[in-house]
């Protein structure tokens, strides 16, 4: 796929090329979404070492996303701790709480599943994010759905680049790859991303 951004209109580019991704992303037939989520799934297991008490933040999916649940079985069966954003409407902002089962959950306007009556994790305390994104390049950069949630969470990283924790790995079909989206200002680039392919060690990640 060779898309690449109009340097003369930065924010009509992004706009333009978040919903040509998302209709190729709606188009995905139910077998292949269910075929790339499980694979996806074993490639995080193998390449970060899913185990017992590391502290990991995973979306919860829509449908138009790379489906998460089988991500969410895997981290559990191998004793992580299993976190899921949740959105807070007032503030603009987004907290990670604790996933635990039977715990009570409830749908935000978004349509997303969010976890209830759980106290909110630093995200500095994390140990892993795995998160979902509409298009990504080789540099790390990553357009998300436009709500900026993920850059204002992990905006410290930004501006303390020595620290590594957590680190933030992008979810997403090999076809969401494009050649070039480019840095703005707010970004917090991608350490790495997974797709059915394998993974995408990002430039500027490790």
């Amino acid at each position: 796929m060779r898309v690449t951004l109009s340097p003369s209109s930065p924010a009509a580019a992004r706009k333009a090329l978040r919903a040509e991704l998302r209709a190729r992303r709606r188009a995905v037939t139910p077998e292949f979404r269910a075929q790339a989520a499980r694979q996806v799934a074993r490639t995080v297991d193998r390449v970060f070492r899913l185990r017992p008490g590391l502290r990991v933040a995973i979306y919860a999916s829509f449908r138009e996303e790379l489906d998460s649940a089988p991500l969410i079985r895997l981290a559990r069966k191998r004793g992580c701790r299993i976190f899921l954003p949740r959105i807070d409407r007032r503030t603009i902002s987004m907290k990670f709480v604790e996933a635990t089962l039977g715990a009570l959950e409830t749908i935000n306007h978004l349509g997303i599943v969010e976890p209830k009556g759980t106290k909110p994790i630093p995200a500095r305390w994390l140990d892993l994010v795995l998160m979902p994104l509409v298009g990504f390049d080789a540099q790390g950069m990553r357009l998300g759905m436009g709500g900026g949630y993920y850059d204002r969470t992990f905006a410290y990283k930004r501006r303390h680049t020595a620290w590594r924790r957590p680190r933030l790995v992008g979810v997403a079909y090999s076809f969401q790859q494009v050649p070039s989206i480019g840095r703005e200002w707010h970004d917090v680039p991608l350490d790495a991303v997974v797709t059915e392919a394998g993974v995408v060690r990002c430039s500027t990640g490790s």
